[in-house]
């Protein structure tokens, strides 16, 4: 996070959820925002960054992450609730660790390097665990 809030001026609270699973990752980031915004202009904002990323599902307002829905895959689902009285986004987003968070990440990254398709041998999903 220290990060984060260096390059991008923002003060980022993060929580982890811990759950009872083999694979998968569901956090939870809270950001004030600089200016008032809905959920959906916030939302409008996440599908225009992340349009030409084949491995990221921005969902629909009213939404939340799945890890469920990203397991044995590449794929990283985000969603994003504006709270107006607070001026605060509650950015949600779920992966599969064994994959986007590990190998699916090294591929992809490997797939860049060389110049080839970034979703090279990454739309098969394998299972084990």
């Amino acid at each position: 996070m220290p990060e984060i809030e260096q390059e991008l001026g923002v003060t980022v609270s993060f929580t982890p959820h811990l759950v009872p699973m083999t694979r998968g990752i569901l956090s939870t980031a809270y950001v004030r925002l600089r200016e008032a915004r809905t959920t959906e202009q916030l939302t409008a904002l996440y599908r225009d960054f992340y349009k030409n990323e084949p491995f990221v599902r921005v969902l629909d307002p009213g939404q939340s992450p799945n890890p469920l829905h990203t397991r044995g895959a590449n794929f990283c689902e985000v969603s994003a609730f504006v709270d107006p009285r607070t001026g605060t986004a509650t950015l949600m987003a779920a992966l599969d660790n064994l994959v986007k968070g590990a190998a699916g990440q090294a591929i992809q990254a490997f797939n860049l390097m060389q110049g080839w398709d970034e979703t090279l041998g990454l739309q098969d999903s394998g299972l084990y665990p």
